[in-house]
């Protein structure tokens, strides 16, 4: 039976993200808010990547719905029209049991401290692999501020190549305003984005190396999220108890950033160095930065010995290290949690300040 009325599941998933946007929107920093407005006017209005969005129009965007933000505020999660019934806006499972069929896919979920994220899309692929559900979206219909392009719920892995699109495109932006030599530089070479496609007369340069880098990074997004799977099944349900009830937001960043390096070494890292993944490697280290990087200088190390030539053993023995050293380091954190409750909030705080003690 083919969806009624796709307009009107449209218009509710996009209400429910100017709701999320209403209340947590301007508590960002000024320049990254200023950076995702630009963008998501962009994708509101259809304009390539690469192509500045007139300004004379930003402006009167901005007011109008900043003034639309002002009245949903306070304003409930509207449910998800679904033909003659609908759904709770967070009941992902049953709403895409619907929409799935549709080649159509929904998102909700709660992200970094505590704001609520919707999309609605376009279904590209639909498989399962070792044990978890892969789900990736291609074009979206509707979306809030901050696009996500991957996380776990449950089982199921979601990619979202529009979002994830995006993110690469500015990250080459980023890079090209000093176009300094390592790690980003070095993946923009591996995936051709340099090339001069007039005169090579292919399909090569920028915007060719954009859409490999999608389909690359698409596979390296499903293999961290499926590193997360697997430490979310040797640490239980209880580290999701646990990082929901944070309340400071370093803590939340420092439990973030033990189970994306234990994901990544369980997983993402070793699976692209078997696969001779050059490229994803480099925009992987490229994008290995803040706590995550601060609480793991060995991996940095030989990255550099790698780089210099040294060959992959000693990042093939940081990695395996890795993946002992930070299941050891998470579990410990979940028996700190187990032992003082809300009050591990503070003392993940104070770890913050002075990361040696969990590095060996």
């Amino acid at each position: 039976m083919a969806l009624a009325r796709l307009d009107r599941l449209i218009d509710a998933v996009q209400r429910n993200c100017h709701v999320t946007d209403a209340r947590h929107a301007r508590g960002m920093t000024l320049c990254n808010y200023l950076l995702e407005m630009r963008e998501f006017f962009r994708w509101e209005h259809g304009i390539p990547l690469g192509e500045s969005p007139p300004r004379s129009e930003v402006g009167p965007w901005l007011s109008a719905r900043e003034a639309l933000w002002e009245q949903l505020e306070h304003a409930d999660f509207a449910a998800i029209p679904l033909d003659e019934r609908s759904a709770e806006p967070f009941d992902v499972a049953a709403i895409n049991a619907r929409l799935l069929p549709e080649g159509l896919i929904y998102g909700a979920g709660i992200g970094r401290f505590h704001k609520p994220h919707f999309f609605l899309g376009q279904l590209r692929r639909h498989v399962t692999e070792h044990g978890a559900r892969v789900l990736v979206c291609g074009c979206e219909y509707a979306r809030d501020l901050t696009a996500i392009p991957a996380a776990l719920q449950g089982d199921t892995i979601v990619v979202r190549q529009e979002a994830l699109r995006q993110w690469l495109w500015e990250k080459a932006e980023a890079w090209g305003l000093k176009q300094q030599r390592g790690a980003m530089r070095s993946a923009l070479e591996a995936y051709g984005y340099f090339d001069d496609a007039s005169a090579k007369g292919t399909s090569s340069g920028a915007p060719a190396a954009l859409e490999r880098m999608t389909e690359g990074e698409t596979e390296t997004l499903i293999l961290h999220e499926q590193g997360e799977f697997l430490a979310g099944r040797r640490l239980g349900p209880e580290w999701e108890v646990m990082l929901s009830g944070l309340k400071r937001r370093r803590a939340e960043l420092l439990l973030r950033a033990v189970r994306d390096n234990w994901a990544d070494c369980l997983s993402t890292l070793p699976r692209l160095l078997e696969r001779d993944a050059d490229a994803s490697l480099h925009f992987w280290f490229s994008n290995f930065d803040g706590m995550r990087r601060e609480l793991f200088p060995q991996l940095v190390a030989a990255y550099a010995e790698w780089v210099e030539g040294r060959g992959r053993q000693p990042l093939e023995r940081a990695v395996a290290q890795g993946a002992a050293h930070w299941g050891e380091v998470a579990a410990a954190m979940l028996g700190r949690f187990n032992e003082l409750g809300s009050g591990v909030d503070a003392e993940f705080e104070r770890r913050t300040h002075d990361l040696a003690p969990i590095v060996r």
